[in-house]
């Protein structure tokens, strides 16, 4: 595997970052990640921590065109290739590709059993023998998973929106954050599955035995404890900015506690703009863009890239522009892969609890999740005067075992853990990288002042 990259970038235009890349070590200034020098320093550095979390997209979906060297994506270490039929091995093969939409009109499935066609071949795959490693997904089945979701679409409609990606001209907010920042290679979801599962991994460090979207995420019905009830009860100050627009819960209003102790920390999404603009953001900034459908601002499939990029932009710039920029990190990911193709094979993952959820797959069968393993890769930056400029980051290391790992949505409460003298919410926690080792010891003042302006797509749908 490719070594983490760092690249000088002194005089340098964008078109010629790809070519002007030095090799580095693991740790790029020098702090070993949960050391006592690297937590001091992120205390020192880092007061205000935004978190933008977007919606059902794999890494190599959105940057699969990129070219710069140390993406391990599509142009970089492709093209691959999904069969037509999983199980016939005369079938006809199908390769990822550049394709354009800028909404995809047919949302792929992401459901637990989705996810497990579209890694394993089957909708059922033999739980001991993936915790043992003798079966290991093959990633082969997105193809036709897409066409038996969709029977009215051909194969190659089918391989287009799954298997297709963006071209560096398509997504150029987001290849700004390539080349200004830092980019994780190797981000997972917590769990191999639909968003709202994913959501409440994210916050509270366990998807609590949920694997579907189901009531509880529509009426407070979460009752464990999460970031922000935690940080509420250490006095850490924090809002939510809910983009939904009254469409469904905001992720801290999954629970309980909140819907009985908090709400007023839920506050419109606009509010985020006026905060970062006069210096009111506060210790945490948990951001909920708009979801789902066309002309909403998360990426999700059937909404826009453009319109996410848009919200990317918007976010930056006010931080960018706002008096607490110099101590600030914004840490922009995606809930889960949506069912879009990518080639890095999904991590097993130390369990959080003992809870387990159980779904009828669209055979019939019937398949439970151990939450044993994590979903697929997801596009990751690290945003901050402090973060490494154009810099790759790939494998981090497990705080309990010592071993170079897979980062994935936890890290982020383990970072926080650090940085607020947290205590682990659950053993996943525990396991999970974290990113506090990124940030250096002393702020860049060459940070763009505003990120590229997205367009439209020529093929929007």
């Amino acid at each position: 595997m490719k070594a983490n990259t760092l690249i000088p970038l002194i005089g340098l235009s964008g078109s010629a970052l790809g070519a002007a890349v030095a090799r580095s070590t693991q740790e790029p200034w020098g702090y070993k990640s949960g050391s006592k020098e690297s937590i001091a320093n992120l205390r020192d550095k880092i007061e205000n921590v935004v978190w933008v979390m977007l919606e059902n997209r794999a890494y190599d979906n959105i940057l699969g065109g990129v070219h710069r060297d140390g993406l391990d994506n599509v142009v970089n270490n492709g093209p691959f290739w999904n069969p037509q039929l999983v199980n016939d091995t005369k079938s006809r093969k199908w390769s990822s590709h550049f394709k354009d939409y800028d909404s995809v009109l047919h949302d792929p499935d992401h459901s637990v059993t989705g996810n497990n066609f579209e890694f394993f071949g089957t909708y059922t795959p033999d739980n001991e023998a993936i915790a043992n490693g003798t079966l290991k997904p093959n990633l082969k089945g997105f193809v036709e998973r897409q066409m038996t979701s969709y029977p009215d679409i051909s194969a190659q409609r089918a391989t287009d929106e799954v298997l297709g990606y963006y071209s560096e001209s398509e997504i150029p907010t987001l290849v700004d954050l390539i080349d200004e920042f830092t980019t994780f290679n190797y981000w997972h979801s917590c769990v191999p599955g639909p968003t709202n599962p994913n959501r409440l991994c994210a916050v509270s460090g366990t998807a609590d035995g949920h694997g579907e979207n189901d009531d509880s995420f529509l009426d407070s019905g979460v009752d464990i404890p999460s970031i922000f009830q935690v940080a509420s009860e250490k006095g850490i100050s924090w809002h939510n900015y809910d983009g939904t627009n009254g469409a469904f819960l905001p992720d801290s209003l999954f629970f309980n506690w909140t819907a009985a102790n908090a709400k007023s920390n839920v506050v419109p999404l606009e509010n985020f703009y006026q905060d970062a603009y006069l210096g009111l953001l506060p210790q945490l900034s948990y951001v909920n863009p708009s979801c789902c459908d066309l002309n909403t601002n998360s990426m999700h499939p059937n909404g826009n890239v453009s319109f996410g990029q848009v919200l990317v932009k918007q976010v930056y710039d006010a931080v960018r522009a706002g008096p607490q920029w110099d101590k600030t990190l914004i840490l922009l990911t995606f809930d889960e892969t949506g069912g879009f193709f990518d080639h890095v094979v999904p991590p097993l993952a130390i369990r959080p609890d003992d809870k387990t959820y159980t779904e009828t797959a669209p055979n019939g069968e019937e398949y439970t999740l151990n939450f044993d393993r994590l979903g697929g890769r997801m596009p990751t930056w690290l945003i901050s005067p402090y973060a490494p400029r154009g810099y790759i980051e790939n494998y981090g290391t497990n705080p309990s075992t010592g071993k170079s790992e897979s980062y994935s949505a936890t890290s982020v409460l383990k970072t926080l853990g650090y940085l607020w003298d947290l205590e682990d919410f659950t053993p996943r926690v525990s396991h999970s990288p974290a990113f506090d080792h990124l940030i250096g010891p002393k702020a860049r003042d060459s940070a763009v002042e505003t990120l590229a302006n997205p367009h439209t797509f020529a093929n929007a749908i």
